[in-house]
């Protein structure tokens, strides 16, 4: 790959992450998310980066890895593509050319054809161990069920989601060298010695709150007293991307909110037939017009800094393929692009060879995220407040009956699959309502039973979740 070494650099991290629903639902919420998820985003990406190994930042959620791993996935997802899928595309397909619609059709009986039968296909050829494809690429992990760490009740509770996250990763991978991802990008400065106490080295934070968009200081990596690193994602980039007015609102993409009776997507967000060829090609100049605004980017305000400035472009993984249908493709051109165009695309694990920290300095540093508002709202507003202070309440519980020895390891299971930051999320954004409040309420009161039983609460109804979770972190200093 052609580099430049003064022009700054590019990094792309994918943050990697499902909430836990295999086995918990099917449709219209629940596991068809995870099969869904494997089949247009995470199966297309795995032969991206086996076929190209580019030098990108991927985070792997313990949750995830705990839905990946789990005993059967394989011959479940082949059922939901051979007999659900197959049976969707073909009865919709049906439904449109009996209506005049004969392009529409076609376009379903293409994307059967491309995207899942193809993804039966792939997940067969890899054996259906997905956990093994992803561990050469698996750089980061993050916190056992993706808590927001500062809305816990104790430093304890953080530990617990932190240490087993990083314990779920080492088991899984073997490896890691530090990096870790804040869920939600939630930082407060509290957290930074529990973090470095457990080994985390670099972490990436949102602080376009404090800084203002398109800051020069969203480029230069900043260095914590804890020692931690964190790498500030570039708001002004990842908006060309991630925003109303982004690349996937594009006319010639395909419409995500408009489906067929089965929820399948023929339609391109202009309201006319999808036209993949089109679409591709739209997907590589968007692809060319990132990587140039990115350079001049880096051109105008990062040329004062060491190295030139690193502009980090932070996505959840699954908008690329699944919410963005194109995205992947657009990711394989970005690399591309990044070639012809000259501009370096670095991991964050090797940024530091290049980019020399800033010290953080002094001063008040309020909660940030990349959330509504770029705080914690999302997570604690009207809306879920009631959520909040359950989930607190349910920790310091939690914490008692360990401190009185009847904390098991089924309270401290409950209790993380109640921090998951999925359930109040989903209620803040009008998504899937019901699901979240049953899977909260279900888990709050599998906790409250689970305290009462002690040592003879049943595991049976948590599945894979957080297995390497150890109740004695709640009572380590």
């Amino acid at each position: 790959m052609t580099r430049s070494r003064e022009g700054g650099a590019l990094a792309l991290l994918l943050h990697t992450h499902m909430p836990y629903v295999e086995g918990f639902g099917t449709w219209p919420f629940g596991e068809e998310w995870l099969w869904e998820a494997i089949a247009s985003c995470y199966l297309p990406l795995l032969d991206l980066l086996d076929s190209r190994n580019p030098p990108l930042t991927l985070s792997l959620t313990p949750v995830l890895a705990d839905q990946l791993g789990a005993p059967g996935l394989a011959g479940r997802f082949h059922r939901f593509i051979g007999d659900t899928r197959r049976f969707t595309h073909a009865e919709d397909a049906s439904g449109l050319r009996a209506g005049g619609h004969s392009s529409l059709a076609a376009e379903l009986e293409r994307a059967w054809s491309a995207d899942y039968e193809h993804a039966a296909e792939r997940m067969a050829d890899r054996g259906g161990d997905l956990l093994r494809a992803f561990a050469p690429h698996a750089h980061w992990t993050s916190s056992a069920t993706h808590a927001v760490l500062p809305l816990l009740a104790t430093d304890a509770g953080a530990r617990l989601q932190i240490q087993t996250g990083i314990a779920s990763h080492l088991h899984r991978f073997g490896s890691w060298r530090g990096g870790f991802w804040l869920p939600e990008c939630a930082h407060t400065p509290h957290l930074e010695p529990i973090l470095a106490a457990a080994g985390v080295h670099r972490t990436c934070v949102e602080l376009t709150g404090r800084f203002g968009l398109g800051a020069r200081t969203h480029l230069q990596p900043l260095v914590s007293d804890a020692g931690i690193v964190l790498f500030p994602i570039d708001r002004a980039t990842i908006s060309l991307v991630w925003s109303d007015a982004g690349y996937p609102a594009d006319t010639r993409y395909r419409d995500y909110h408009r489906h067929t009776v089965h929820h399948h997507n023929p339609w391109r967000n202009d309201g006319s037939p999808y036209d993949h060829e089109l679409a591709l090609a739209r997907a590589r100049t968007h692809a060319a017009d990132f990587v140039s605004r990115t350079r001049e980017r880096l051109r105008r305000d990062g040329a004062s800094l060491p190295g030139g400035g690193l502009a980090i472009c932070a996505l959840d993984t699954e908008l690329l393929g699944h919410w963005w249908y194109e995205g992947l493709h657009w990711l394989d051109a970005v690399i591309d692009e990044c070639s012809s165009q000259g501009l370096e695309l670095v991991r964050l694990d090797d940024a530091l060879d290049r980019f020399e920290p800033a010290p953080l300095g002094d001063g008040e540093w309020d909660p940030s995220s990349w959330g509504a508002d770029g705080d914690l709202s999302t997570w604690s507003a009207p809306a879920v407040a009631d959520m909040a202070f359950a989930t607190r309440a349910a920790e310091l519980q939690t914490l008692a009956a360990a401190v009185d020895g009847h904390a098991g390891p089924a309270p401290v299971r409950e209790l993380l699959a109640l921090q998951a930051s999925d359930w109040p999320f989903m209620i803040s954004r009008g998504l899937a309502v019901p699901y979240a409040r049953e899977r909260f309420d279900g888990h709050r009161i599998a906790l409250a039973e689970a305290l009462r039983d002690g040592s003879q609460a049943s595991i049976e109804g948590l599945r894979e979740l957080a297995l390497h979770a150890d109740p004695g972190i709640l009572l380590t200093p």
